[in-house]
């Protein structure tokens, strides 16, 4: 998965319109519906840490893990100005290792779509299910097939923001069904502007797949809704939550 040293700087200026408390607030009744109290929480991919100090404020025991320093190095300065106490660790989600086990895992953002392919996607889901105590849930999302196809697509998006300018652009490739990005920022300085690059890529997956890696990795009782609801996804869904819960401990017998 790619550093997004780059990305990093501008995240949170292209994502002001993601409503983080509305995310915060929906895992929090989501896990009431699922009649699961959260107890040790980590934010998996938390990136510049937005979703894990919503959390926080709601009173999560929680914890962000993402594979960018540059990522976790804007979600530190974050947590000190709001004077939060909360650990961020870089490691990758493929070779997540934790210093003990918890009771919920989420990871937000079409996250684990960033994964270099399905044998990651699995590895991150053993991983997960390994450092899961018994009867922990694990929620997380992903871009569905419509949305890359259609609204990502072969698209370019234009964001021309106060002292930031990106020009988005997507190739999708039906081959290996995956959509490269290109993200070019212009952000001024003074009279001029300087330019820098960022690539990164979005694997496809339907929701059949998604369930059976994570019915191979040991989870069950697997449910899908709608974005940000708690109903079946509807056709032209641009995201998917995903449900899967932990029975049996894994703990001590991890199969790589």
């Amino acid at each position: 998965m790619a550093g997004y040293d780059v990305f990093a700087r501008y995240y949170d200026a292209l994502t002001a319109n993601v409503d983080y408390a509305g995310r915060a607030a929906y895992l929090a009744k989501l896990l009431e519906k699922l009649n699961h109290a959260p107890g040790l929480t980590l934010d998996l991919a938390c990136g510049t840490g937005s979703l894990t100090l919503e959390l926080h404020k709601l009173g999560f025991d929680v914890y962000g893990v993402d594979g960018s320093y540059a990522m976790l190095c804007e979600a530190k300065d974050k947590a000190y100005d709001l004077d939060a106490d909360v650990l961020f660790l870089c490691q990758k989600m493929q070779t997540l290792d934790l210093y003990g086990t918890v009771d919920t895992v989420f990871c937000s953002l079409d996250s684990i779509n960033h994964l270099p392919g399905p044998d990651a996607v699995l590895e991150t889901f053993k991983r997960v299910a390994f450092f899961m105590n018994d009867d922990g849930w694990f929620i997380f999302d992903v871009n569905t097939p419509y949305k890359h196809e259609s609204v990502l697509s072969n698209n370019t998006f234009v964001y021309d923001l106060a002292d930031i300018y990106c020009v988005w652009q997507n190739t999708y490739n039906p081959q290996d069904r995956s959509v490269a990005i290109s993200l070019d920022f212009f952000e001024k300085m003074g009279k001029t502007y300087t330019r820098s690059s960022e690539r990164f890529s979005e694997q496809v997956y339907t929701p059949e797949e998604i369930t059976a890696m994570l019915e191979k990795a040991g989870f069950d009782q697997i449910q899908v809704f709608g974005d940000l609801s708690f109903d079946p996804p509807k056709e032209t869904e641009q995201r998917l939550i995903f449900a899967a819960h932990i029975t049996n401990s894994q703990n001590g017998v991890y199969e790589g």
